[in-house]
């Protein structure tokens, strides 16, 4: 029953994460890894962003102290995640440890923008959503790992995969919520933070400005 009340809510991140999980595969074997690690980072590891950016790291012979830095700061946001969803976790019960460690930006899309359907508990619902997303997120990395020791690939065109998972769920959510203005905010916010804080550091700072220009206006609504 919960298995098939949280299927069809996961199908976009199904495709998007094969989508963006095969390319991952292939850059870490064409990095010279082995195939089997693809698997066990998106088991341990699970951070798409992270996992590309440690590909890199590994290579460069980055030091740990570089490595952890890189990643606070590459996941910082999802401190912002966990903030508001704590009313839904607290009811997650058994689930709550695993949808911590779970809890991607897509995974926060659905999260945000999901009813439970009625006579399902809360935790077991969300943490399978959690649950098959990762799933998705293992099989199209170790796909590509897999198929990267086989078969020659080209990479170009395959970074937009992301960017484009991340505007299907965009969509998805808004016609869920019927809510516009946190996307505009946000668009708006991301649009300023390039032009007034540049491409490095423009993440942190559309985060800020973002979150607290919709306190700002949720609160006054």
């Amino acid at each position: 029953m919960v298995l098939a009340q949280s299927f069809p809510v996961t199908l976009p991140v199904l495709f998007g994460y094969i989508a963006i999980g095969v390319p991952f595969g292939l850059m870490l074997v064409k990095a010279g890894y082995p195939w089997w690690l693809s698997p066990i980072m998106s088991l341990v590891m699970y951070a798409g962003a992270g996992q590309y950016i440690a590909i890199g790291l590994f290579a460069s012979k980055a030091p740990f102290s570089a490595m952890v830095l890189t990643m606070l700061m590459v996941n910082i946001r999802h401190i912002v995640y966990g903030l508001s969803l704590i009313k839904q976790f607290r009811i997650a019960g058994a689930w709550k440890p695993y949808l911590i460690f779970s809890l991607t930006d897509e995974t926060y899309a659905l999260l945000t923008g999901v009813k439970v359907p009625p006579r399902i508990p809360a935790g077991p619902f969300y943490g399978m959503i959690a649950l098959l997303n990762q799933s998705y997120w293992i099989f199209g990395s170790t796909l590509g790992a897999i198929a990267g020791q086989l078969i020659p690939f080209s990479f170009r065109g395959v970074d937009f995969a992301l960017t484009a998972l991340f505007a299907v769920l965009l969509i998805d959510q808004i016609r869920r919520t019927k809510d516009v203005v946190p996307p505009i905010i946000g668009f708006g916010c991301a649009i300023a933070s390039v032009l007034f804080a540049g491409s490095s550091n423009m993440l942190i700072v559309a985060l800020i400005s973002s979150m607290v220009l919709l306190i700002l206006v949720r609160g006054r609504s």
